[in-house]
């Protein structure tokens, strides 16, 4: 785990924090979502899958699961790198500074959920993985 580091965005981020803390490894986190289990409720039913014809159903359980996998308290907050945007039109970048807080983090003034400037912090982001 002293050599692993995971990257998440958005729920890849949820994901990345949960499994930080059970491996115990580093984790760097652009725009996570914070409460996907509450987010997501007004998706519940047939979704469509983008670029593709395909569709999936939204179930109550899946919230269940997101809920079940919440981290309330972040344990040791030197293993987490935080990149917010302040113009994320999907979660509020206050909510995650404030969730991470503790943690580095790298508040981007502007950009947006998908971090369309991502490759600005990449150096950042891999010196943070131990990547030289």
């Amino acid at each position: 785990p002293a050599k692993l580091a995971l990257i998440g965005s958005s729920l890849g981020g949820y994901y990345a924090t949960y499994l930080a803390e059970q491996l115990g490894c580093r984790a760097v986190l652009l725009n996570p979502a914070i409460r996907p289990y509450d987010d997501l409720r007004a998706y519940l039913g047939a979704q469509s899958v983008y670029f593709s014809d395909a569709t999936i159903d939204m179930k109550p359980e899946y919230l269940d699961e997101l809920r079940a996998i919440d981290v309330p308290r972040i344990t040791r907050p030197e293993r987490y790198f935080l990149v917010a945007a302040t113009g994320d039109e999907l979660i509020d970048w206050r909510t995650m500074v404030e969730k991470y807080s503790g943690c580095r983090q790298r508040v981007i003034e502007g950009s947006d959920h998908a971090l369309s400037d991502f490759a600005s912090y990449l150096d950042e982001v891999l010196a943070f993985c131990g990547v030289p």
